[in-house]
């Protein structure tokens, strides 16, 4: 069974983050809320854990998976930067956008895609979410949670069935007592020339289209 950690959204209580952060260090996967769909989340350090996410999405391995960064300046150090994909990421961000760009050397190979080293990033706008990306030190990979085989959860689905179904399959499970999100973030591939939509979702993209 999970371990269950309820935490103030407004204000997050230290030491409860503390407890988080160090079962995180040791390689614990989480279901956790962020600002948009409840992810399945770990240290983007800890490779174990990265590979029971794998499992948990039945990802193969040339999928790549996405991770939280705390800001944009904390971006350039695991990912390629434009200037003009600089101006466009600095007006979006922190909000509901995954812009999928170059890796540095700094991100594992088990997280980007092997053939065009690729990886998405985020950056959230949700106090939880940064507190844990500063408590933490390192990213942290964010994957939307899977109902089943569904890619994400129905909008009919309540959080106490969503945290009885995850139960068994994670390590941690973090309420703060907020309502289920169910949409996901907008995907913006910024690997090219030009910033394609590849998914219109929370993050308002119509400036693009």
């Amino acid at each position: 069974m999970a371990t269950v950690f309820s935490i103030h959204p407004q204000n997050p209580q230290t030491r409860t983050i503390e407890q988080i952060v160090e079962r995180l260090r040791a390689g614990a996967v989480m279901l956790y809320p962020t600002d948009t769909v409840y992810g399945i989340g770990c240290d983007l350090q800890s490779k174990a854990a990265i590979e029971k996410v794998r499992q948990i999405k039945q990802l193969s391995s040339d999928k790549p998976l996405t991770f939280l960064c705390s800001s944009l300046s904390n971006i350039s150090l695991y990912a390629v930067v434009n200037d003009n994909n600089y101006r466009l990421m600095k007006s979006l961000i922190p909000g509901a956008y995954t812009f999928i760009l170059p890796t540095t050397k700094l991100v594992p190979k088990i997280v980007m895609n092997p053939k065009r080293k690729t990886t998405g990033i985020r950056v959230p706008d949700h106090l939880l979410c940064q507190k844990l990306l500063q408590s933490l030190g390192n990213p942290i990979v964010s994957t939307s949670a899977n109902w089943q085989k569904d890619e994400v959860y129905p909008s009919y689905l309540t959080k106490p069935e969503l945290f009885d179904y995850f139960d068994k399959i994670v390590d941690l499970i973090i309420d703060d007592d907020s309502d289920l999100q169910y949409e996901t973030s907008s995907i913006l591939d910024l690997s090219g020339e030009k910033p394609i939509v590849v998914r219109a979702g929370l993050g308002d993209v119509s400036f693009l289209v």
